[in-house]
């Protein structure tokens, strides 16, 4: 391979901008940050990442691009990535578009950014992707590409308020795609951008897939339907039809009940309460029993707690470590990648609390994965039917675990609310929720369907159709009279339904 540095035959660099020289690679970052010198990385013969202060022009035989203004993210508080799994999409197939153009068969693709680290750190995640996904690299390959010589890339954050211990680099992301990749999590052939970014929005369901079939993270429902506070509620009955065409059969709720669940087991499916604090961290009790809870589900399971972010995050992460071979910062990684803003807080070093233990009951880490693999293989060697018989409690060793030295105040029964009953106080969900539903909506979003008890009926219209049935890859939905049902005057008189 030639040095990264090095001009290929074909094309020359820009007179405007110079390419760093082997002494400014060697030195330290911040005397090439000081001295505001290009950075040109090779990715292949025609494909280049780039840092850049000053925006160049493009020539003859070279072709420059940025998304730095086109793929944002969205933050909470500090937090600036990693980019969604729409937007590593978006990114893939434009490079892709470029690269199989006739009119740019013989220009070199400059992807470039600026000066902002923020984005810097975006755009080495997103061409990082593309070459784990598309090139074969590996994400150390990925990774030594981009941190060629002195450069380096500030971290990922969690969403919480305030300063942060714990921190996600890009190499973890790279594995975590890479690992998402091996086990089936999602495939760009097949994915289905307009679905997700439908139902992500708060508006919609504010709803993702981190597992395919298997597990969906989503808001916490209320007793009615209504924009409260800056932020939209959804009642159980907005989701139960989305529910029953994807294959959901068990609901976990974490958070304090907000809604009656007989609403749901009403309807056909099974619902379990795993009550701990916003914001705080689940006792061992309650990790073991949501464990058991999913590996004994017959379909997907949805789960929720306030805003659906940390503590909903932080169960399905201790399944993917478990089950997935994720360590505590992959699996973080991927369910931020999936659901950004997943995984606040002491949740975070949680997670690598409770990876250690999980290994030391199990006394080496291979012999963990090897019995997650053995459950697996038996769940699938049974035949599909009603009468299925479920492994409860497979791995015995993990029936020892003990989380000591992670505080949880919050042991006790949940207080119980009913469904006209009013939660006091303002908490880490309740924040994220508005701030999530402040976002303005997208020019090409389409809105969640609204159906007026009162015409069901009569006005009835079609999205596109969203056929599959591979998770996240292939939906479906419908909508009805869109527009007369926003112009309702009366909001309890509504009822939204996700399809």
């Amino acid at each position: 391979m030639k040095r990264k540095g090095e001009l290929r035959p074909g094309w020359a660099a820009p007179p405007c901008s110079l390419r760093c020289s082997a002494a400014a690679r060697t030195g330290k970052r911040s005397r090439r940050a000081e001295t505001r010198e290009d950075l040109y990385l090779d990715v292949t013969d025609r494909l280049c990442f780039a840092i850049l202060y000053s925006r160049p022009k493009s020539a003859s035989n070279e072709h420059y691009f940025s998304v730095d203004n086109e793929l944002e993210y969205e933050n909470f508080y500090a937090d600036f990535g990693p980019l969604n799994l729409a937007m590593v999409y978006r990114y893939c197939c434009k490079i892709n578009k470029k690269l199989k153009s006739i009119t740019m068969m013989r220009k070199k693709i400059i992807h470039f950014t600026g000066c902002d680290q923020r984005k810097q750190a975006n755009a080495a995640f997103l061409i990082g992707c593309y070459m784990v996904i598309y090139l074969g690299r590996t994400p150390e390959e990925a990774y030594g590409i981009l941190i060629f010589g002195d450069t380096s890339y500030i971290p990922f954050r969690d969403a919480a308020y305030g300063s942060c211990s714990f921190y996600i680099t890009l190499l973890d992301c790279f594995h975590a795609v890479k690992k998402a990749m091996q086990y089936g999590f999602f495939n760009f052939n097949t994915f289905n951008l307009h679905e997700y970014e439908h139902y992500e929005k708060a508006e919609n369901g504010d709803l993702n897939w981190i597992i395919p079939d298997q597990f969906l993270a989503f808001c916490g429902p209320h007793s009615r339907s209504r924009l409260e506070s800056g932020y939209h509620q959804h009642c159980p009955e907005t989701y139960i039809p989305y529910f029953k065409s994807h294959n959901v059969t068990t609901i976990i709720r974490l958070n304090k009940r907000m809604y009656d669940a007989k609403r749901f087991t009403d309807a056909g499916f099974d619902h379990h309460d795993l009550f701990f604090a916003d914001g705080s961290t689940p006792t061992e009790s309650i990790v073991k029993e949501f464990l058991d809870i999913c590996e004994n589900a017959e379909g997907a399971i949805a789960v929720h707690c306030k805003a659906g972010l940390g503590r909903t995050g932080t169960l399905i992460s201790c399944y993917l470590m478990k089950h997935y071979r994720m360590t505590a910062a992959e699996s973080i990684a991927w369910v931020r990648i999936c659901r950004p803003g997943s995984v606040i807080g002491p949740q975070q070093q949680f997670l690598v609390i409770c990876i250690l233990l999980l290994l030391e009951c199990s006394r080496k880490q291979a012999s963990l994965w090897l019995e997650g693999d053995c459950f697996r293989q038996k769940l699938r060697g049974q035949e599909n039917g009603p009468h299925r018989t479920a492994f409860s409690k497979l791995l015995s060793g993990v029936d020892d675990i003990s989380i000591n030295g992670v505080e949880n105040e919050d042991k006790q029964e949940p207080e119980l609310f009913s469904d006209d009953e009013e939660v006091s106080g303002v908490t880490q969900g309740d924040r994220l929720r508005a701030l999530k539903s402040r976002r303005q909506s997208k020019a090409h979003a389409i809105p969640l369907a609204v159906i007026l008890q009162s015409s069901v009926q009569s006005c009835k219209t079609s999205e596109p159709n969203l056929s599959g049935s591979a998770g996240i890859t292939k939906r479906t939905t419908r909508s009805a009279s869109r527009k007369s049902s926003f112009k309702s005057p009366s909001i309890s008189r509504t009822k939204t339904v996700l399809r």
